[in-house]
């Protein structure tokens, strides 16, 4: 006989009628003598699990038995469940308990010394043979009664030895005590005592497993070492045990930064397989798993960075310090543990030798790539005191009527030096570094302030969209108090404003947002749901947000009316929102035939390169009307500053 693990969770009747002569939650009958003398009165009532709180965490210990008569198998693990543990590993079969304990890798055998072909010794001389295995404990149950079978046993390094019959009560305690033993070893094995973080020994076999699982998947794995810059003066003048209590709230504050759970622009990391870890003196290692992208390092470097702009306060003490980070990733900078640690360790090097305080990349692409995502968001902090950034109007026309019946206003920058940047390369790290929060509050102020003087203009009045980014949406309540204040600075009616949300935004918590849009939809504003179409999961819930539109995403109407497939994806949507009585929007309409398709099925309103040359009259309008404001502000910049 040879199962797997098994736990309480697994206790279903028909599993536990798997084992002859078993009943669920009962200890099975003991029918033969062998039976009778392996555990002295099996329990009845039980003597139940320790509730001594210090012994709690080892009841999640997976215990192994392995005794060649199934009933006293059974009959000992009746003893330990009742003691309040519930994960095990059975068997046997002796042959194979060496390889079922490699691969399961238990916290502690249970182990019969008298065996057919391979005897409790000989499994007991493996285990203590095997690197992987030679320090998981081991208690010896013995019918022996001379002491030369115990002392054998002991000489192989048993943890402990037990006479047949074992008391139940006897068995119970010398169990836990073996396991808190194990767990205060493994303690000491695999964290660092001074910061309580992962030591190098246990980092080193989370990076091998992180890689391995990277290189099954094709994926990135990074690998952040950073090490405090002139560590050893703080020793040297402050003493060594402020330097203690220095590296400890490091590594709180490091821990804390990054187990945040708004980390932007890190979607698809596991914010609990972020692995930190102290492997050396003033040394510490952060392995991102599922990289998306090489930027992540740099936003995590960024933040480590300004988390150590304030002091620490430590022995009554207020120490600086600084840090500096080196950076690698799998596969690009090397396939092995070794190698890229030494890449990183080198990469460490380089940016203490450039003066600390900083982050370099062992990848010269990748810090070429890091000194322009730098620059770019240098000047992106100075662009709107600069007054840099500004909006790209598109009109909206009545599918049916070809009238003008809105417009949508997205933040563009236009640099004094490099022109007009690329909205995919600020956009990204606006939203990263929480640039978006103000730059949307301008784009939004801008909106509102620009459809206001469209109307003072003569302009017929219509509604002008904006986007509202992940970052916004998340701080709900300055979003509110934004659009508020915007709409009573600019005299703007609320219902001539939209504000877009992606359809992945509203995706993330859908519960929560449907409440969030509502307290947005009571400023009287209009609520579209953007790039509807690129999700998977929006169907459900679309119902249930107070959406007034749905906006389809350009991917999926370029390709209409050629594409069938495209084609039946947008009627869908179409008729899905007729249904529930929502306006429908088309964005990147750029031929007749797409927009006769639109007429078709009954589309309401299209964007695109088509209806930018349908508008140039408007367009003129709206470009004076938008002069004339640039005038007034700067006339006001002017008056404020004499």
């Amino acid at each position: 006989m040879q199962t797997g693990a098994r736990s309480d969770s697994e206790q279903a009747p028909e599993a536990a009628d798997a084992r002859p002569g078993a009943k669920p939650s009962q200890p099975p009958p003991r029918t033969d003598a062998s039976a009778q003398s392996a555990v002295a009165g099996a329990p009845s009532n039980g003597h139940g699990a320790d509730p001594d709180p210090r012994f709690q965490a080892t009841r999640n210990a997976t215990i192994m038995i392995i005794d060649d008569e199934p009933v006293i198998v059974d009959i000992l693990r009746s003893v330990l469940e009742d003691a309040g543990y519930h994960s095990f590993i059975e068997t046997s079969d002796s042959t194979g308990a060496l390889e079922l304990l490699s691969e399961n890798k238990p916290d502690l055998v249970l182990l019969d010394v008298n065996m057919p072909e391979v005897s409790g010794l000989d499994i007991l001389n493996g285990i203590r043979a095997d690197e992987a295995l030679k320090h998981i404990p081991a208690i010896v149950l013995t019918g022996a009664s001379d002491s030369a079978t115990k002392l054998l046993a002991l000489g192989l390094g048993a943890t402990d030895v037990l006479g047949k019959p074992v008391d139940p009560s006897e068995l119970a305690l010398r169990v836990r005590n073996t396991l808190t033993a194990k767990a205060h070893q493994d303690r000491l094995l695999n964290f660092d005592a001074l910061t309580g973080l992962p030591n190098r020994r246990l980092f080193m076999e989370r990076y091998a497993k992180a890689l391995a699982r990277a290189g099954e998947k094709s994926g990135q794995c990074a690998l952040l070492l950073l090490g405090l810059d002139r560590f050893q003066k703080v020793n040297d003048t402050l003493g060594t045990e402020i330097g203690d209590a220095l590296l400890t709230a490091f590594a709180a504050a490091l821990e804390e930064h990054t187990r945040e759970s708004d980390l932007p622009g890190l979607s698809g990391v596991d914010e609990e397989e972020i692995a930190l870890s102290r492997v050396d003196g003033d040394e510490f290692a952060l392995i991102i798993p599922n990289l998306p992208h090489a930027e992540i390092c740099d936003l995590f470097s960024r933040r480590i960075l300004s988390m150590l702009e304030k002091p620490f306060h430590v022995g009554g003490q207020e120490v600086h310090i600084t840090a500096s980070i080196g950076i690698t990733v799998y596969p690009g900078d090397g396939e092995t543990t070794d190698a890229l640690l030494a890449s990183a360790g080198a990469a460490m090097a380089a940016a203490k030798k450039s003066g600390g305080n900083g982050y370099h990349h062992h990848s010269t692409e990748h810090n070429a790539k890091s000194r322009e995502r730098q620059e770019l968001e240098a000047e992106l902090q100075l662009a709107p005191t600069r007054r840099e950034l500004f909006l790209s109007i598109q009109p909206k026309l009545e599918v049916q009527s070809g009238r003008v019946a809105g417009a949508e206003g997205t933040l563009r920058w236009k640099h004094a030096t490099w022109g007009i940047v690329a909205p995919e390369k600020f956009l990204p790290i606006a939203e990263e570094t929480g640039l978006i929060i103000p730059a949307g509050e301008q784009a939004l102020n801008l909106a509102c302030a620009l459809n206001k003087q469209w109307q003072s203009s003569g302009i017929e009045a219509i509604r002008v969209s904006v986007n509202v980014s992940g970052r916004q949406f998340r701080n709900l309540e300055n979003l509110v108090n934004t659009v508020r204040r915007v709409l009573d600075k600019t005299g703007l009616d609320g219902k001539f404003l939209t504000l877009k949300f992606p359809e992945a935004v509203l995706m993330e918590n859908p519960e929560r947002n449907v409440t969030a849009l509502q307290e947005l939809k009571s400023l009287g504003i209009r609520l579209c749901l953007d790039q509807f179409g690129t999700g998977l999961s929006s169907m459900g819930y679309l119902r249930h947000f107070p959406l007034d539109e749905i906006k389809v995403d350009g991917s999926l109407v370029k390709n209409v009316p050629g594409n069938k497939d495209a084609a039946a994806v947008v009627i869908a949507a179409i008729k899905l929102a007729q249904g529930m009585g929502l306006k429908v929007v088309a964005e990147g309409i750029e031929s007749e035939d797409q927009l006769t398709f639109l007429k078709k099925w009954g589309c309401d309103e299209y964007q695109g390169k088509l209806s930018i040359e349908q508008t140039t009259d408007w367009q003129k309008n709206a470009r004076k009307a938008a002069e004339a404001l640039d005038n007034k502000s700067k006339s006001k910049s002017k008056s404020k500053s004499a």
